[in-house]
């Protein structure tokens, strides 16, 4: 007895320990297997809707001639419906990128985790830097409302998606998501064989090609994941069986049963990973393989079939993937302007243009001409074919009574010019305001802006004096005083006025022909520089300006040339005259010897000599700057042989030459900017039309203004200039937006850097001009030959480095302005008598619209005068401080207004693509800007008045007592020198 109980005593630690290790392997297998169950019912509930496997794009594969034959098809099919459908795509566009994205973090997670992935999905990761990008500029190029324009197709009795989209997805689907721009040409020509795209459509269908490869790489992706969840599923259960296999195999019977219980799908992902873990393992893990075949027959279905299966799905959404991938790329090199150009059917019938223009013009202005088609067939029933037809015809009958040279004839008249009005009518086209008043406003334009101005004038002036109405008592003071408010409320009312058309006008971008490939021979140019020679310095610098202009503008039929003289002097030649002589020629045959040329040089220079100007008594190039573009005209025309002393370089052919661009020394020639000039000015309807009766240009241009920028700022820069040369796209000589008179009444105003045609200017301004008395030809010129703004084309200039050098140029430009005067009367000076001196005079040419811009240069000089006036009277003459104080917030309110309108209206138009941390630095630099600009000009008030009316008061004396120093004028350069 005391032996058994020994013995019991001594075995029941082994006991206990033996039934622990029992229970604990227990607790383990049950663990595990609640782990796979609850692993497996987890994946299987997971997002049930966000990775809903949806078939990737795949059908018949089709070769060309196939897919020609199903475009026809497809065609034939489609039915168009009548109403607008939701725009769904973008919607869909996002919840792709959101899926794809998970689906490559989920990758990216399982590949962290040591799981494998197939290649499709290796694939995927490798490129989903250029998915992102692509998907970027889907949204980028695929705007809110944007599907809604795109005719749609008619599904179970409702509007569904665009068609253009439906085809993408059918080209897509047939070719497994490889574009090849053969075959989409080919199947794109088919469809329209029966059935006619838009112009919209076509545009549309790189990206809803992008829409549809998105989609189908979404498709794919979703399906990697799937497959991917079930493989972990089944490494899962497989790394389970055998373990038990090898510590407990006779639990394995009841894991298959849970395997069996847990309801997991045997897709082909899950069998093969599970056959490969568990084939050529222990002979008892035959028992989860026998079940897995028996499931599987039971099904009709073997382990061979599914295993053969998934490496089909593999290698095919591999395929899928990598077509998709290099699709996208091929999307991003295609030429879509070509293919649709190519496609269009309207393309094609404005190619019969009877001009014979439209096929020699560049794209953006073809381009132009198919939107205006494309908003023409909106507003009227009839479709982009027939709009284009319509305009066809109406040329052709200019045509066959004007002749095919005319401007008429050419198709442009009618859709970016005057002809436009003449096709609504022909098309039925209802404008927004009745007839009658539409006209009304088209032909009084300048009366309506000029009373648009006077009433906000009229407001703001009214604002100013309705608290001290009671005070008003009639006195010369109070009418000096009322007319300075009204002055500088003026001013306020035109920049607002002007602000505000900016926003709302439809901009005006003139048409150009395409020079892509050379300027032709019939469009010969010459770039010439009109300049003092001063020093050896400054020649030195000229022929570099030229030689950088010739090599950013290099082209056979572009020559470039100085228009020369000499300062004025005491006598007819100097002692410097024949070193500076010497050395400009010197460089310009040094250059024509760098860059040869057979027909004539590329280089010349045109030098005068002094002439004596008995009313100036002095010796001095004749008339100057716009002596030597009188002089230059003659010569190319064969009249002046003799204009120039001194001729360097080979001239031949130069009277052949049609175009001048006229530039000062410090203005820049951006690269490729004298071709597209000349393009510009030789399109049929930019082409001067010289009217006898009123012997000036009204219609086309005989000169066009390029947009003035600032150019690159130099590190030395002072802080005046940085801060004016943020006004590109100014008018330097105003301040004021350029762009205005251009998009409301398609004229512009020279000054003094353009390209000019040389017959018409030779035409209209010859023996128009008084001598010794024009300084401000410019835009005395622009309004004979009618000046248009390019404002696509642009010229660089430096802004003044320092405010009195500033104060100098616009002291210049006001007593020019003021000598001009005559020109707002119904007699004009005309050419001076050589025999009497005297100016003969003729009936005023000038339009409406040049008059007011004479006018309102007078106007504009005045202000500072004004300002000061209003501001000394409200201190000296009404007393009250508080009244006095209301005054001056008035005049600085009316100075920082158009800033702060400006301002808030950028604060609210903030860029899609620009973060608001950027768009809000970028209005901090705008507001510093406008804002130290507005104050600059409140504290030069006193100063510029000065200026101002010395300017104004020394042009009366000249003019019409002492007759000299009418001319008197400093080049810039020479101001830099005198300031130095």
């Amino acid at each position: 007895m005391n032996k058994t109980k020994k013995r019991l005593t001594a075995e029941s630690p082994a006991r206990l320990r033996a039934l622990w290790q029992t229970l604990w392997q227990t607790l383990l297998q049950t663990g595990r297997r609640c782990q796979l169950w609850l692993t497996t019912h987890v994946s299987r509930s997971a997002h049930p809707s966000w990775f809903a496997e949806e078939e990737p794009l795949r059908a018949e594969l089709l070769s060309a001639l196939q897919m020609e034959q199903y475009g026809q098809a497809l065609a034939t099919g489609h039915k168009l419906s009548s109403t607008v459908g939701p725009d769904q795509l973008l919607s869909r566009l996002a919840g792709n990128e959101d899926q794809i994205v998970a689906a490559c973090t989920l990758l990216t997670a399982s590949i962290q985790s040591g799981h494998q992935v197939p290649p499709a999905a290796a694939w995927l990761l490798d490129n989903f830097y250029l998915i992102e990008d692509q998907i970027r500029t889907a949204k980028h190029h695929f705007p809110k409302h944007y599907s809604k324009q795109l005719p749609r197709l008619i599904q179970n009795g409702q509007s569904a998606n665009p068609r253009v989209y439906a085809i993408a997805l059918e080209l897509i689907s047939h070719g497994d998501g490889r574009i090849d721009p053969d075959s989409l040409s080919r199947f794109i020509t088919a469809y329209q064989s029966v059935a006619v795209l838009k112009l919209g459509e076509l545009w549309a269908i790189p990206i809803m090609l992008r829409l549809a490869l998105i989609e189908n790489l979404r498709r794919v992706a979703t399906r990697l994941i799937n497959t991917q969840e079930s493989r972990k599923l089944a490494i899962a259960w497989a790394d389970e069986m055998i373990l038990t296999a090898e510590k407990d195999p006779s639990h394995l019977i009841v894991l298959v049963a849970d395997m069996s219980r847990s309801g997991q799908p045997l897709d082909s992902a899950f069998v093969a990973e599970l056959v490969r873990r568990l084939q050529g393992r222990a002979p008892t893990l035959t028992l989860p393989l026998n079940w897995l075949s028996q499931r599987l027959a039971e099904q009709s279905e073997s382990i061979e079939q599914l295993v053969q299966q998934d490496s089909q799905h593999q290698a095919a959404d591999q395929i899928s993937i990598s077509n998709s991938i290099h699709s996208l790329r091929c999307l991003s090199m295609m030429d879509w302007r070509q293919f649709v150009e190519s496609m269009s059917a309207v393309e094609k019938i404005l190619s019969t243009d009877p001009a014979s223009v439209y096929a020699s013009m560049d794209f953006l202005t073809r381009d132009r001409y198919r939107h205006v088609i494309e908003e023409l067939s909106r507003l009227s029933p009839y479709p982009e074919t027939e709009v284009a037809q319509q305009v066809c015809r109406l040329a052709q009958q200019k045509a066959d009574n004007l002749g095919a040279q005319h401007r008429e004839s050419h198709i442009g008249y009618y859709l970016v010019d005057a002809g436009i009005s003449e096709l609504r009518r022909a098309l039925g086209v209802q404008t927004r305001l009745p007839p009658g008043m539409s006209r009304y406003f088209s032909r009084h334009r300048l009366f309506l802006y000029l009373a648009a101005m006077t009433g906000i004038t009229l407001i703001a002036t009214a604002s100013i004096w309705i608290w001290r109405v009671h005070q008003l008592h009639l006195s010369v003071t109070t009418v000096l005083v009322l007319a300075a408010s009204v002055l500088i409320c003026s001013q306020f009312a035109l920049s607002i006025l002007n602000w505000l058309i900016t926003l709302y006008a439809t901009p005006s971008v003139l048409p150009r022909m395409d020079f892509s490939e050379g300027i032709p021979a019939d469009c010969s140019s010459l770039v010439v520089v009109a300049t003092v020679l001063n020093s050896v310095e400054q020649i030195d610098q000229l022929s570099e300006a030229m030689e950088i202009r010739f090599l950013a503008n290099r082209d056979p039929h572009l020559r470039f040339g100085l228009l020369s003289d000499f300062t004025d002097a005491q006598q007819e030649v100097t002692a410097a005259d024949t070193t500076l002589k010497l050395r400009v020629v010197a460089n310009i045959a040094a250059l024509n010897k760098k860059y040869p040329r057979t027909d004539g040089s590329y280089f010349l220079l045109l030098h005068r000599n002094r002439l004596w100007n008995p009313q100036e008594k002095i010796w001095m190039s004749f008339e100057r700057k716009r002596g030597k573009l009188s002089d230059l005209n003659s010569f190319l025309r064969g009249s002046a042989e003799t204009a120039f002393s001194l001729i360097t370089g080979d001239p031949a052919g130069l009277k052949q030459t049609r175009y001048v661009i006229t530039l000062d020394s410090d203005t820049e020639l951006p690269r490729g900017a004298a071709a597209v000039f000349i393009a510009t000015m030789a399109h049929r309807l930019n082409q001067p039309v010289f009217d006898a009766c009123s012997s000036r240009v009204i219609a086309g241009y005989g000169i066009l203004q390029p947009r003035i920028a600032a150019g690159v700022s130099s590190p030395t820069a002072s802080g005046y200039e940085q801060l004016y040369s943020c006004d590109s796209g100014m008018d330097p000589y105003t301040r004021c937006v350029s762009d205005v008179y251009q998009d409301l009444f398609a004229e512009g105003s020279f000054i003094g850097k353009g390209i000019y045609d040389v017959s018409a200017f030779e035409q209209v301004l010859k023996g128009k001009m008084p001598i010794n008395r024009i300084l401000s030809h410019d835009l005395l010129e622009g309004c004979y030959a009618r000046s248009g703004l390019m404002s696509d084309g642009v010229l660089l200039e430096a802004s003044p480095s320092h405010y009195l050098s500033d104060m100098r140029r616009h002291h210049r430009w006001i007593r020019g302005d003021w000598q001009l005067c005559s020109w707002l009367l119904p007699q004009v000076p005309g050419e001076t008598d050589p025999v009497t001196g005297k100016a003969s005079t003729y009936p005023n040419p000038l339009s409406a619209l040049s008059r007011w811009k004479l006018f309102d240069n007078l106007r504009r000089s005045l202000l500072p005068a004004a300002n000061l006036f209003f501001l000394s009277a409200n201190w000296l003459l009404f007393g009250h401080p508080a009244q006095a104080w209301q005054g001056t917030v008035s005049v600085i309110a009316l100075l920082f207004m158009p800033a702060v309108f400006s301002l808030s209206l950028q604060l609210g138009k903030k860029p899609a693509e620009l973060q608001l941390l950027q768009h809000l630095t970028e209005l901090a630099v705008s507001a510093r800007n406008q804002l130290s600009q507005a104050f600059l000009k409140l504290c030069f008030i006193p100063y510029e008045a000065s200026v101002y009316l010395d300017a104004i008061l020394r042009t009366q004396w000249r003019m019409h007592i002492s007759h000299q120093h009418l001319l008197e004028w400093t080049p810039s350069h020479l101001e830099q020198l005198s300031r130095r």
